[in-house]
């Protein structure tokens, strides 16, 4: 794949043009920096890109062992003179910080039968600092626990947390939980201590998109090969594969969608349900996932979201295998039957590499609690567990630099080229960061800094009106909406969660696109809090050297709770009569398109050209995206920005970007012989992508050491290349598609008989 001069140079942005934590917006020479690399700044660039990972990785493995009541390792990942600060307590040193998590968990504390301690913090927003040794993180957190004998205690809030490098490893050296809202089960939480205020902000609305800072000086001299730092790119890359798969799965399930799911693995995989059974074949995993969670497809009243949280992916030095550990918090319920339910559990899968292609191997469920909305989890649940539970294996965080590799092959590298991947796993975390500054900033109803990290000619859709197009109009729409608010203190919030995010970048590393859930747990100071979900559709670009919002897209509501008490399970169908209502500021402040001018996209949402569904009725749910295995489409389908159809002038492509690609590239071969035997088989490859995306480029033809044995331009998205002169006998070959501009690259073993 060759790229232009200014490609190039927009591709050494993504890495180059970066902010200190302690300085201003950097300057016009730093922007219109674009220097070759060379080994020694790829790999300067490589371990901080990868630094960013381990950060978070840190902070979930601090989630995820707490489920367990996991104190030492807890405490372990703290530096050596590490500070908690938990509201109003404040403890130094990891001996002083495990025995204060042993002692405020007590009895609610995962080990207990009948126990739970499941802690969640996500949506994080990092920024790693100009030196690559400290980085600053907010996240947000919630708390559920129980003792199995009726105590309870629901903790919602914000940290803003200070990491370090210690010994080759991250670590926490400090964690400042800002508690929010608090409660017990029965009567749910309300605002810790009265009026809430905004929680102090690490960062500005320009350092949102700047996730690494820019490095000083020289970098230092390598002993790191080529090989070496190509292979800790690709397994970048495959991390974000492989979380994507994991995310990807869950969205599947809020919908029962089995037949997407079946297509997520590959042909020797095995389901296991802990308490259900151990599932493979043709037909297991349908099997599997109907008698754990129901037939396929919702009908209406029904509820099964499964939000998949906390993900830490560890790909094995050989690149063929990976897991993933994830925690999961599900609402369940049936508005027919005013019946509902939480479930927590813990997914540990394994991925297997094939043809380039990360498939699912093995899914492995552990359910911890399902416990009876009404009743709650505070008694162990709908069935108790009569012995500790033995957690799944844990994720090994070590940083990725000591990580052994294994011999490459020795082929030749384009380092310029290494630098446009590395600049597309980096797109992940710029797109990651945007999309919490976006939920942070609208928690706090900072509508001038919520603007602001929009790109010049960047679109938000105001909810149930339509959008709004440049940073000004989106922040005068914000302050129609919900009022300049000056005041720091407010008697009530309703949080943005943005998590399980399903990160798609473009080729070149310059855009995104992101799926990520409306997760919206409210407080008050007056009554008790509740959630909403529903799901955003975004795309984020790299402007000037800066990430910044592109598209906003929120498709709402798919369900919403009716108060604490009653929960989402005593929703009644809005009557057949009953008039939609009106979209808001259509006259006092109307947006640049409304979503009656989208037409059928929209018009099942409030706002849209026709009758809205409201819950408990099953909206429609639309993906941007193709099956991540199969590249089926789904039946709602819609690509790219969902306004650009309808304004092709707001869109990517439009304005020098390009659009990431929406799924896996798919190859398939005929092998023609021919006769008399004298002539030379040919074999004809078909290269396709998604609907509407362009097939280019070339495909060659390997032998099953990878020695190009032939290469043929794409004409009309097939190609036809006679064999070369091969003997008579079996012949394993590989057919490879490099990639394109719309298109990742795709490969597809053969095994042929001359």
């Amino acid at each position: 794949m060759v790229f232009g001069s200014m490609q190039v140079a927009a591709l050494s942005l993504a890495l180059w043009a970066r902010l200190s934590l302690q300085s201003p917006a950097p300057s016009n020479q730093i922007l219109a920096r674009a220097d070759t690399p060379t080994l020694n700044s790829l790999f300067r660039d490589v371990e901080r890109v990868e630094s960013v990972r381990e950060v978070k990785d840190v902070q979930r493995s601090l989630s995820q062992l707490a489920w367990a009541g996991k104190w030492t390792d807890s405490a372990a990942l703290f530096t050596d003179d590490g500070v908690l600060e938990w509201g109003k307590i404040k403890i130094q040193g990891r001996d002083k910080i495990e025995a204060w998590f042993k002692e405020d968990a007590d009895a609610m504390d995962g080990i207990k039968p009948g126990s739970l301690n499941a802690v969640i913090a996500e949506n994080p927003l990092i920024n790693l600092a100009s030196d690559g040794k400290s980085a600053l993180g907010r996240w947000n957190g919630l708390r559920f626990q129980g003792d199995g004998n009726n105590k309870t205690r629901i903790q919602g809030g914000i940290y803003e947390n200070q990491y370090a490098l210690s010994g080759g490893q991250w670590k926490i050296s400090l964690l400042k939980y800002y508690p929010m809202y608090d409660g017990q089960y029965d009567g749910g939480w309300r605002n810790v201590d009265g009026p809430l205020p905004i929680i102090p902000y690490h960062f500005t609305p320009e350092e949102t998109g700047f996730h690494i800072a820019p490095p000083t000086g020289e970098p230092p001299v390598t002993k790191a090969t080529a090989d070496e730092i190509a292979h800790r790119i690709t397994r970048l890359r495959d991390e974000d594969d492989v979380r994507n798969l994991q995310h990807a799965y869950g969205y599947y399930v809020d919908r029962r969608m089995w037949t997407d799911i079946s297509q997520l693995f590959a042909a020797d995989y095995t389901v296991k349900i802990d308490g259900l059974g151990e599932f493979s074949g043709a037909t297991g995993a349908r099997q599997a996932l109907e008698a754990h969670m129901g037939p396929e497809g919702l009908t209406e009243g029904i509820l099964n979201d499964h939000m998949v949280l906390s993900t830490i992916v560890k790909v094995d030095p050989s690149g063929k295998t990976a897991v993933a550990r994830s925690t999961g918090l599900a609402m369940l319920g049936d508005t027919n039957k005013r019946a509902a339910s939480w479930e927590f559990s813990i997914y540990r899968n394994t991925f297997v590499k094939e043809n380039q292609q990360w498939k699912l191997k093995e899914l492995s469920i552990t359910p911890v609690i399902t416990a009876n909305y009404t009743v709650g989890w505070g008694n162990g649940g709908l069935s108790p567990r009569t012995t500790t539970l033995t957690p799944p294996a844990f994720v090994g965080i070590s940083g990725r630099s000591s990580e052994a590799i294994e011999p490459a092959p020795g082929k030749a590298h384009n380092l310029s080229d290494l630098q446009r991947q590395l600049a597309r796993a980096s797109a992940f975390d710029g797109a990651e960061n945007m999309s919490n500054a976006y939920g942070y900033y609208l928690d706090d109803i900072r509508c001038d800094q919520m603007g602001s990290i929009y790109a010049d000619k960047g679109h938000k859709l105001s909810p149930f009106a339509g959008w709004y197009l440049t940073p000004r109009r989106i922040t005068d729409a914000c302050i129609a909406a919900y009022g300049n608010r000056t005041d720091p203190m407010r008697a009530s919030i309703s949080y943005h969660w943005r998590p399980q995010p399903v990160i798609l970048t473009s080729v070149d590393g310059r855009s995104a696109s992101l799926r990520a859930r409306l997760f919206q747990p409210s407080t008050s100071t007056t009554s008790a809090g509740a959630f909403n979900g529903a799901i955003y559709h975004d795309q984020m670009v790299l402007e000037n050297g800066r990430w910044k919002v592109w598209d906003t897209t929120i498709d709402e509501f798919y369900w919403m709770s009716n108060g604490w008490q009653r929960g989402w399970a005593h929703a009644d169908k809005r009557p057949a009569s009953d008039p939609d209502q009106p979209p808001p500021r259509l006259s006092s402040f109307p947006p640049d398109l409304t979503l009656v001018e989208v037409g059928e996209r929209e018009s099942t949402f409030r706002g849209g050209s026709g009758r809205y569904l409201d819950w408990p009725e099953i909206q429609r749910m639309w993906f941007a995206y193709r099956n991540p295995v199969s590249g089926q489409v789904p039946e709602f389908y819609w690509p790219g920005c969902v306004p650009c159809k309808t304004k092709p002038d707001w869109s990517l492509l439009a304005n020098g970007y390009q659009e990431p690609p929406t799924g896996p590239t798919r190859l398939m071969t005929n092998f023609i012989t021919s006769e008399p035997a004298r002539y030379e088989p040919s074999i004809e490859v078909y290269v396709s992508g998604g609907p509407g995306e362009p097939v280019e480029g070339i495909v060659e033809l390997h032998d099953a050491k990878g020695v190009v044995l032939n290469s043929t331009r794409i004409v009309s998205g097939k190609v036809a290349f006679n064999t070369p002169s091969l003997s008579a006998g079996n012949h394993s070959l590989i057919v490879f598609f490099p990639g394109s501009e719309r298109l990742d690259s795709a490969q597809l073993g053969l095994e042929i008989f001359i």
